[in-house]
């Protein structure tokens, strides 16, 4: 009659368990015992560092403008008709008001430059490789919103939040799950350099 092999020699029989480096970190795991309440943290610890492991993308700006302030800044007509695929009447009728672009994109002139975007991380809040963003230096971050931040030297734009234990994290807008948040660790050099308050693109 044969018999059952003890949980305890089971786990020690040959080839038995998961092979070395075929786990999420490519290398052998050990069992450390570390208090509840710290989980949090570990986890987030782990996965900043298997983002940097991975070589994920964190810097995606690449050139900064100022903005060059003209005294005589062109004001264009801004048409009150809605439409979806065609052109609004030019006459006169049809103009609401006349629009200065600088004014509408930019709230302090001291404090606001321009960034171009590079890369996919933010595709889904509709920021692209090639787009100019619109930085302001004196405003405040909250939750939520898109900051341009300097971690360990280097810039990103991403979402500011906060993750476990209220520790700052940096989100990816791309659905696609290539990019992973950027968790802000005590050790890590970090300053929210400008909340971004806009963006604007060229087609032609």
């Amino acid at each position: 009659m044969p018999t059952k092999t003890p949980p305890s020699l089971r786990k020690n029989a040959p080839g038995a368990g998961r092979k070395k480096g075929t786990g999420k970190y490519q290398e052998p795991t050990s069992v450390v015992r570390i208090p509840t309440s710290q989980a949090p943290v570990i986890k987030e610890f782990l996965a900043a560092y298997q983002h940097r492991e991975l070589n994920m993308e964190s810097t995606n700006v690449e050139e900064f403008f100022l903005p060059v302030i003209n005294q005589q800044s062109p004001k264009l007509p801004l048409f009150s008709t809605k439409v979806a695929a065609g052109l609004p009447s030019p006459a006169d009728d049809h103009v609401e008001q006349h629009l200065d672009v600088s004014e509408f994109l930019i709230d302090h002139h001291d404090t606001t430059f321009f960034v171009t975007i590079q890369g996919q991380s933010m595709v889904d809040v509709g920021l692209l490789p090639g787009d100019k963003v619109v930085v302001d230096r004196s405003k405040t971050a909250s939750i939520g919103d898109i900051v341009l931040a300097v971690v360990n030297q280097e810039f990103t734009i991403k979402i500011f939040d906060y993750g476990a234990n209220k520790m700052p994290r940096l989100m990816p807008a791309n659905s696609s799950g290539t990019y992973r948040p950027i968790y802000i660790r005590p050790d890590m050099q970090f300053e929210i350099f400008g909340v971004v308050t806009g963006s604007f693109r060229r087609f032609k």
